[in-house]
């Protein structure tokens, strides 16, 4: 059983930065591929990022490659998202979730996560 807490969302105007935060419980952190989605308003859920479990490989979306790092602190069971120079469009509910099951590597999609947060708010404003 995996359980995340999302923090670190908030409003920000554009240019800003964010670091959102995911902590972890209840599973094998260190060896679980992590991800991180986000959902605005009337779109579908899309992947944004996320690292691997066995490798330590991490994965963008081309929406926010170059602004955007993930990484992760084992020894906190914390997978981290600094998001800079933040844009309106980046406004949407940010989502964590853990693969869940040892071995499985890197993923896009949604489907492929077995455990979520309940969610964070980034809103940029213009």
């Amino acid at each position: 059983q995996v359980q995340l807490v999302e923090s670190g969302g908030g409003s920000v105007q554009a240019g800003g930065s964010l670091r959102l935060s995911c902590a972890a419980s209840g599973g094998t952190f260190s060896r679980l591929t992590m991800g991180w989605f986000r959902q605005a308003p009337g779109k579908e859920r899309e992947f944004v990022s996320a690292i691997s479990g066995r490798d330590d490989s991490t994965s963008y979306a081309e929406s926010v490659q170059g602004r955007s790092t993930i990484s992760r602190d084992n020894a906190k069971t914390t997978v981290y998202l600094q998001m800079n120079s933040l844009k309106p469009e980046d406004t949407a509910v940010y989502y964590c979730a853990s693969r869940g099951v040892i071995g499985y590597g890197l993923a896009v999609s949604a489907r492929a996560y077995a455990y979520w947060g309940q969610g964070t708010q980034v809103t940029v404003s213009s």
